[in-house]
C-alpha cells in the first residue's frame, strides 16, 4: 500500500533489534522524528514497530517549524542551525525509561542528536536512535 512501509520491513527491524542489536537496557517505549512532508509515514512505521515489540508508541515529538533538508546543508554549523527551534517535545508524555527514536532516513545524524537531546531534557532515559537508511556516507 502506498504511503506506508511494508510489513516485511517491520518484521526485519524487529528481528534486528531482538537478535542482533539487543540494546541494553532494552527500550521500554518508542517514539519517532516527525515529518511535515509525509506526516503518517514514519509514525505509522514506528507505531507498527512498537506494537510488534509489545511496547507503547508515544508520539511526543512535534515538528513546529519548517526547515530545509539536512542533506542540502554544507557543513555541521549549517546543519545544527537548520534544526534550531524545529522540534518540540511534549514533556508530559515522555517516559522516564529507555526509548527507541525512529526515523526513516538520516543524513547528517544531527536531527537524531537534537531530538534525542530534547527527549533527555524532558526526562527520558537512554535514547537509542533507529533509522531505516542512511543517505550520506560515513567518514571513518
Amino acid at each position: 500500500k502506498a504511503g506506508h512501509f511494508d510489513d516485511r520491513l517491520v518484521e526485519a527491524s524487529v528481528r534486528m533489534l531482538r537478535q542482533r542489536w539487543q540494546p541494553d537496557p532494552s527500550p521500554q517505549w518508542v517514539t519517532c522524528v516527525p515529518s511535515n512532508n509525509r506526516p503518517e509515514l514514519v509514525p505509522g512505521f514506528a507505531r507498527r514497530l512498537a506494537e510488534t515489540l509489545n511496547l507503547p508508541f508515544v508520539p511526543c515529538v512535534r515538528k513546529v517549524k519548517a526547515n530545509e533538508s539536512q542533506k542540502d546543508m554544507e557543513n555541521t554549523e549549517q546543519q545544527t542551525q537548520n534544526l534550531d527551534g524545529v522540534f518540540n517535545v511534549q514533556s508530559g508524555m515522555v517516559r522516564n525509561a529507555p526509548g527507541l527514536l525512529v526515523d526513516d532516513t538520516v543524513d547528517s545524524r544531527w536531527t537524531m542528536t537534537i531530538v534525542a537531546a530534547l527527549l533527555k531534557e524532558a526526562g527520558a532515559g537512554p535514547i537509542y536512535p533507529f533509522a531505516l537508511a542512511q543517505t550520506t556516507p560515513t567518514s571513518t
